[in-house]
C-alpha cells in the first residue's frame, strides 16, 4: 500500500516489495500448515492460488528479495503421530501453476530456455486431468506391495500400507515390474460412492462428509483398516518415485507400462504437440468434467520426454517438467456476521470474516481470511481487493472456492448493505495482552509488539518449536503445549527441557492429568531427551526466527556446520546489518533529493558513504551470511535482529544450552561434489545457468552467489571477472566449464 492506494505489482518499489513478499509468506506458509498437517484449511485453492501467483510475480521482478521461507519452499506439512512413518527415496513434490493461456505458454518458454530450445523444436507434453484427492506413494520390490505412503511433508509420510491393500484399484502383486518400484497416484471417490457413503452414514447417525476429497482423505487415513475396506475408494497411477530401471522413454510410455501392469490411469490424458494443443486438451477435460462423476480441479501439463525431465529437474519443491493447469473458482453470496481478530506466531494480527453458512460447489462454509486491515478497508493489493468498497458486518458478499477449504470474499453488494452499518476500526492493540499493535511503513500487516509476554505468540512459538519440522518431540503436540501453559509449566522453549525435572515427580506431575498415565509421561520424557541432539538444520528453523523457513534452515546448516560457527558469524555481522538498513535509507532520501533537484541520482555513493563506515570483519561476515544462495538481505537481517534483541537473544541462549545440535553432515558418496559449495561465474557455453545450478544441487553442492573463504569450486566461463579474481586471491580451485562436466561425470 502507498498512502492508502492500491499498488500494482509494477509500481511496487524494493522496500514495499520486501514488505509484501513478508506478508504473502505468513499467510500461505500458515495454510498450508492448515491444510496439510492440521486438516483444518483457512483458505481455499482460489484464494491460496491468487496470492501465490501475486508472489510470483513479485519474486520475477525482484529476484533478489526471494525469502528463504517463500511459500514457493514448502511441500506439504508434517504427517500424523497417529501413524507410523515412512522416508521416501525419491521426494513427493507439489506443482507448480498455470491460471490462463498465458501461463501455459509462458510454461513452455521457460522449458525451451532452460534448455535451449528454439521455438520450432518439435517438444511433446501430455495433459491429463488433476484428481482432487489424496496423494499416496506405494512401494513393490520383486513385483509384490511392500509398502505404501502418504505425501507427508514431502520428505516423510504417514504408513497406510494395511488400509492401502484393501483398495481394489491397488494391485499386491504386478508382473514385469522392475525390481524396485514406487508407483504414484491419487486416492479418490467418484460422485455416485461418494453420494451412497453418505447416505448410509446419515442413517447410521455417523459423520457425513462435505466432500468427496475429504471423504477419500478421512477414509484412507483410519486406523482401523476394516473401516478403509468398508469405504468405496479408487485410485489412479500417474507418476512414480524410485525406479531400479526406467519404465519408458516418456511420460506417456511409462503411464501405457503402468497401466499394463494392472493400474488404474486416466484414459483421459493425451499427448499433446505444444501449447495450442494443451490448451485443446483444457477445454475438452474442462467440457467433460461434469460427466466424469470424480472431482478434477484442473489440468496437468508434463514434459513428455523423460530424458528431457531429468535435464530439467526439480526446483526445492516442484519438477521444473510439469505445472497445473487450474479451473476456475465457484462463487455464492451470503452474510458476513463478524471480523474476528487473531494473533499468530509472529505477532500478526489477522482478520477472519466469520459467514452465515451457505453451500459453494457442495460445502458448507462459514468462514474466510480476510489478509489485513486493507483488504477490509478495500484497499488490498492486486489479486486480494474486494471489487468496489470496505467490508461491513451485515454486508451481502460474494465468496468463492475452487476447493474444499475456507472461501475468498471477492466482492460486495452495496444496495443490500444494512442503515446504520459502520466502517470496520482495525485495532491497534493486541487483543491477546493489550500491548499496542503497530504497523511498520512499507508493511500491509499490524503486529503485536508484545512478543513473548503477548499468550498468543508464547504458545504459537512454542508449537511451532516442537513441531514435527523442527524438534519433533512426540507426544507434545498442540494441545499439550496449550494445556502446559495454561498450567503455568511451559513459558519458552527452554522450559521443556526441564519440565521432566520440575513435574516429573511431587505433587503436580505430567502423569497425574487426566488423559495422562506413567507410561505416556515417560514416553514424552525420553521424547524430549531425544529430540537435544535434533540436527542444526532443524533448532535453526525451531527457533521461530522470522523468514527462517525449513529449507533455509537445511541451507545455513549446510554452510556453517555448526551452531558455534553460525552464531559467530551473525554475531560479527550485526554492524554490517544496521550499516545495510542505513544505506537502503540513504539510497531513498537521495533518491527524493534527486527526484527534487530533476537530477540522476547518485545512488552507488549514497550507499559506499555508510559501508565505509563498516569494520572489514563485519563486511566479511554480512557477505558471508548473504552470499549463501537463496539467503538475501531480508533473511540476513531478521537473523541479526533476533540474536542481537536482548530478550530473544536471552530464549536462544537459553534453550541452546540444554541442546547439542548434531552438526550438518553432507551425504558421503554420493558424488563427487557432495556438500561442497560452488559458484559459476562467467559464461556458460555448454549448459544455461540455470541448468548448470540445477544439475549441481542435484549432486549435493551447494551453489553459492558470492566467493568466499568457504568456497569449494568455482567454475569460470569466459567474461569471469572479480569473482575468478577473490578466488585466485583466496586459493580455491577454479576450473572451466568442461573441467566441470568431466568431475561430475556429464
Amino acid at each position: 500500500m502507498r498512502n492508502g492506494t492500491k499498488v500494482t505489482v509494477e509500481d511496487l518499489g524494493p522496500r514495499e516489495a520486501e514488505a509484501e513478499l513478508r506478508r504473502l509468506a505468513d499467510l500461505l506458509n500458515t495454510a498450508n500448515d492448515a491444510y496439510y498437517r492440521d486438516d483444518a484449511p483457512e483458505i481455499d485453492d482460489a484464494e491460496y492460488d491468487a496470492l501465490k501467483r501475486r508472489n510470483a510475480a513479485i519474486e520475477a521482478r525482484f529476484p533478489d528479495l526471494i525469502r528463504p521461507d517463500s511459500p514457493t519452499e514448502q511441500v506439504g506439512a508434517a504427517p500424523s503421530d497417529s501413524f507410523g512413518k515412512i522416508r521416501h527415496d525419491v521426494r513427493m513434490l507439489s506443482l507448480a501453476n498455470a491460471f490462463d493461456a498465458g501461463d501455459v505458454r509462458d510454461f513452455d518458454t521457460r522449458i525451451r530456455r532452460f534448455l535451449d530450445l528454439g521455438p520450432d523444436v518439435p517438444l511433446a507434453y501430455t495433459a491429463e486431468p488433476k484428481i482432487d484427492g489424496l496423494s499416496l506413494s506405494l512401494r513393490y520390490e520383486n513385483g509384490r506391495l511392500v509398502s505404501a505412503a502418504t505425501r507427508g511433508d514431502g520428505e516423510v509420510g504417514e504408513d497406510v500400507t494395511a488400509n492401502a491393500r484393501t483398495i481394489t484399484d491397488i494391485p499386491t502383486s504386478v508382473d514385469g515390474a522392475p525390481a524396485v518400484m514406487d508407483v504414484r497416484g491419487e486416492v479418490y471417490m467418484s460422485h455416485a460412492d461418494f453420494a451412497a457413503l453418505n447416505a448410509v452414514q446419515a442413517k447410521a447417525g455417523t459423520k457425513v462428509f462435505a466432500n468427496p476429497r475429504n471423504a477419500a482423505a478421512g477414509s484412507l487415513r483410519q486406523l482401523d483398516p476394516a473401516i478403509t475396506a468398508s469405504r468405496p475408494l479408487r485410485f489412479f497411477a500417474y507418476a512414480w518415485g524410485r525406479l531400479s530401471e526406467p519404465l519408458s522413454d516418456t511420460q506417456f510410455g511409462a503411464l501405457e507400462r503402468l497401466s499394463a501392469m494392472g493400474f488404474s490411469t486416466n484414459p483421459e490424458t493425451r499427448r499433446c504437440d505444444g501449447p495450442q494443443e494443451m490448451l485443446a486438451a483444457y477445454d475438452a477435460i474442462a467440457a467433460a468434467r461434469a460427466e466424469l462423476g470424480y472431482d478434477i480441479d484442473g489440468v496437468v501439463y508434463k514434459v513428455d520426454d523423460l530424458g528431457l525431465q531429468d535435464r530439467l529437474g526439480f526446483r526445492s519443491t516442484t519438477p521444473r517438467w510439469a505445472i497445473a493447469h487450474k479451473f476456475p473458482a465457484e462463487t455464492a453470496w451470503t452474510r458476513l456476521l463478524g471480523i474476528d481478530i487473531q494473533v499468530g506466531r509472529t505477532g500478526a494480527l489477522s482478520p477472519v470474516a466469520r459467514l452465515e453458512p451457505v453451500t459453494v460447489g457442495g460445502v458448507v462454509v462459514s468462514n474466510a481470511t480476510l489478509h489485513n486491515e486493507d483488504y477490509i478497508a478495500g484497499r488490498g493489493s492486486d489479486g486480494d481487493a474486494i471489487r468496489g468498497a470496505d467490508l461491513r458486518v451485515g454486508d451481502r458478499v460474494e465468496i468463492y472456492r475452487a476447493g474444499d477449504v475456507i472461501p475468498k470474499v471477492r466482492d460486495v453488494d452495496l444496495t443490500a448493505r444494512p442503515a446504520g452499518a459502520v466502517p470496520f476500526a482495525f485495532p491497534d492493540i493486541c487483543p491477546e495482552c493489550g500491548s499496542p499493535a503497530v504497523r511498520e511503513p512499507g508493511e500491509s500487516v499490524r503486529r503485536c509488539t508484545g512478543g513473548l509476554i503477548c499468550p498468543a505468540q508464547r504458545v504459537a512459538r512454542l508449537k511451532h518449536f516442537v513441531s514435527r519440522g523442527a524438534m519433533d518431540i512426540e507426544g507434545l503436540g498442540d494441545k499439550e503445549v496449550e494445556r502446559f501453559h495454561d498450567l503455568g509449566w511451559l513459558r519458552e522453549p527452554a522450559e521443556i527441557y526441564t519440565l521432566a525435572e520440575r513435574h516429573g515427580r511431587g505433587l503436580q506431575t505430567v502423569a497425574a492429568l487426566d488423559g495422562w498415565g506413567e507410561t505416556s509421561a515417560t514416553k514424552l520424557f525420553a521424547a524430549i531427551e531425544a529430540s537435544r541432539t535434533q540436527g542444526l538444520a532443524r533448532v535453526l528453523f525451531a527457533l521461530g526466527i522470522r523468514h527462517l523457513g525449513e529449507t533455509a534452515g537445511r541451507d545455513l546448516a549446510r554452510h556453517f556446520g555448526t551452531w558455534t560457527e553460525f552464531a559467530a558469524i551473525v554475531d560479527a555481522a550485526g554492524p554490517a546489518a544496521e550499516a545495510h538498513r542505513a544505506a537502503e535509507e540513504a539510497v531513498m532520501a537521495e533518491r527524493t533529493a534527486a527526484k527534487a533537484d530533476d537530477r540522476r541520482a547518485r545512488v552507488a555513493e549514497a550507499r559506499a558513504s555508510v559501508w565505509e563506515e563498516v569494520p572489514p570483519q563485519a563486511r566479511a561476515a554480512w557477505d558471508d551470511l548473504t552470499g549463501i544462495d537463496g539467503v538475501g538481505a531480508t533473511l540476513a537481517l531478521a537473523i541479526c535482529d533476533a540474536l542481537s534483541s536482548p530478550a530473544e537473544r536471552s530464549a536462544i541462549d537459553a534453550v541452546l544450552s540444554e541442546l547439542s545440535p548434531a552438526p550438518f553432515v553432507a551425504a558421503a558418496g554420493e558424488s563427487p561434489v557432495a556438500g561442497k559449495t560452488v559458484v559459476f561465474t562467467g559464461t556458460l557455453e555448454r549448459m544455461t545457468r540455470a541448468e548448470a545450478k540445477a544439475r549441481a544441487e542435484a549432486l549435493g553442492a551447494r551453489v553459492s552467489g558470492s566467493v568466499s573463504a568457504r568456497t569449494d569450486i568455482v567454475v569460470a566461463g569466459p567474461g569471469a571477472g572479480s569473482k575468478a579474481a577473490k578466488a585466485a586471491e583466496l586459493g580455491v580451485e577454479t576450473m572451466d566449464e568442461d573441467a566441470w562436466l568431466a568431475l561430475i561425470g556429464a
